[in-house]
């Protein structure tokens, strides 16, 4: 019986395939501007159909970055079921949206989409009193991904998957700086316990030091061509962890001995992937993990002010910041989180900034490559809720099926299948 299911599915499989190679009377375009329903359905759509062999091309900058492939009745009915907006349109439209992306005046570009990638979050298995804005849109968009953490990460799993997301994270061992407000908490005292334990199990004395090897794995991943999307404090945290990689910064009440009184100056910067010069926030009972984060500033401008602005990039020619940022709106929401934004003071020049929020001086939105991989830091909690505390339930993406916040996640979930298509004479 198994295997004529699996025989069946094989089949299946195969005849979607030649399909999609062969359908060449009309094209599928999934429009992503305003027209659009559902902009983070329309994310899964175009993974679907690189699930099941088909190729998608992504017109950035047509129409909000739209999406166009082979015109198949399958891919036509699945639209349908979730809710997403399509039009189909004859070749020979398809050759004039294609002659106008090539046109040099204008500032588009096709690139091919063509392997969907393995996709991995970096999360503990027990519960936590807040959700993760990336395994949200991921599961609403219907975007399988398998969650590891810090066993997976040690015993050399990461290779096994292109793009990995870091779950709201301290990787300094410092237990996301919640002593203060939260250490009589049951699912504080829960983490702890189950940190020591993993720690323990590992072979480390400390937490602290398991979470720099994890984070040193990490950065290895990318290094050798991994694709690394992070957001809130699994930003900072983890460049502060890798630039303290030979200094003890935990105190007492976190690792059960005091933290050097020399860690600022023996901090490495070039360790990191994103930030250098900034001061450590030392005292155990401040939530902070150092100068990097605007929080503050933000805060004062208040929810009414707060926006950031996309940059526009040129589309020919850096590709990259391009399909990161495409949306079908420049002016984006705030919102905030531990680690809100990034000082613009406290970036590396290496670094591209693709977000900012300008009069203030502080960057949202920022990306870097680090030997044969690339990585994304998106500062904030939840797109579509201001100020997500501690306990809030989570956000319900049914509500927000056209978040510009939300959208940017999912472009980077695309980023690794992208391949720039060759521009015909």
């Amino acid at each position: 019986m198994i295997k004529k299911l699996r025989a069946h599915l094989f089949f299946s499989f195969l005849l979607f395939f030649f399909a999609v190679k062969t359908a060449d009377a009309s094209k599928l375009l999934i429009p992503m501007d305003d027209s659009q329903a559902n902009h983070l359905k329309a994310y899964g759509i175009a993974f679907w159909v690189l699930q099941n062999g088909g190729e998608v091309e992504w017109l950035l900058n047509y129409r909000g970055g739209s999406f166009m492939m082979s015109n198949v009745d399958q891919i036509s009915s699945e639209c349908t079921i979730r809710g997403v907006s399509y039009q189909i349109i004859a070749d020979v439209q398809a050759g004039q949206i294609y002659a106008d992306i090539a046109d040099q005046e204008a500032n588009m570009e096709r690139v091919k989409l063509e392997v969907a990638p393995r996709v991995a979050v970096y999360s503990p298995k027990s519960k936590l009193p807040w959700d993760d804005a990336v395994t949200l849109v991921l599961t609403y968009a219907e975007i399988p991904y398998t969650i590891i953490y810090d066993e997976e990460v040690m015993r050399g799993d990461l290779p096994k998957y292109d793009w990995l997301h870091l779950h709201h994270e301290d990787f300094t061992g410092q237990y996301g700086k919640f002593y203060r407000s939260f250490r009589n908490a049951a699912w504080y005292q829960e983490e702890v316990r189950n940190q020591e334990a993993m720690a323990a199990k590992l072979g480390y004395n400390k937490v602290s030091v398991m979470k720099r090897d994890v984070a040193i794995e990490i950065k290895k991943f990318v290094a050798g061509g991994g694709f690394l999307f992070t957001m809130c404090s699994g930003t900072d945290s983890f460049d502060i962890a890798l630039a303290a990689a030979e200094t003890d910064i935990a105190e007492s009440m976190f690792d059960g001995d005091p933290a050097d009184p020399a860690a600022q100056e023996k901090l490495n910067f070039d360790n990191g992937l994103a930030f250098s010069d900034y001061q450590l926030e030392r005292d155990p009972m401040v939530y902070e993990f150092s100068s990097i984060d605007a929080t503050p500033e933000h805060a004062q401008m208040g929810q009414l002010n707060d926006f950031f602005t996309l940059f526009d990039f040129s589309a020919k020619w850096d590709v990259i910041p391009t399909m990161l940022t495409q949306s079908h709106e420049q002016v984006v929401a705030g919102f905030m989180g531990q680690t809100t934004a990034f000082k613009a003071q406290y970036i590396r020049p290496d670094v591209t900034i693709m977000g900012e929020t300008k009069s203030i001086r502080s960057a949202k939105y920022i990306h870097g490559t680090l030997g044969q991989g690339q990585w994304t830091y998106y500062g904030g909690h939840d797109p579509e809720d201001y100020r997500h505390l501690v306990n809030d339930p989570p956000t319900d993406l049914n509500l927000h099926p056209n978040s510009p916040g939300y959208r940017l996640i999912l472009n980077n979930i695309l980023f690794p299948a992208a391949k720039k298509k060759e521009q015909k004479t």
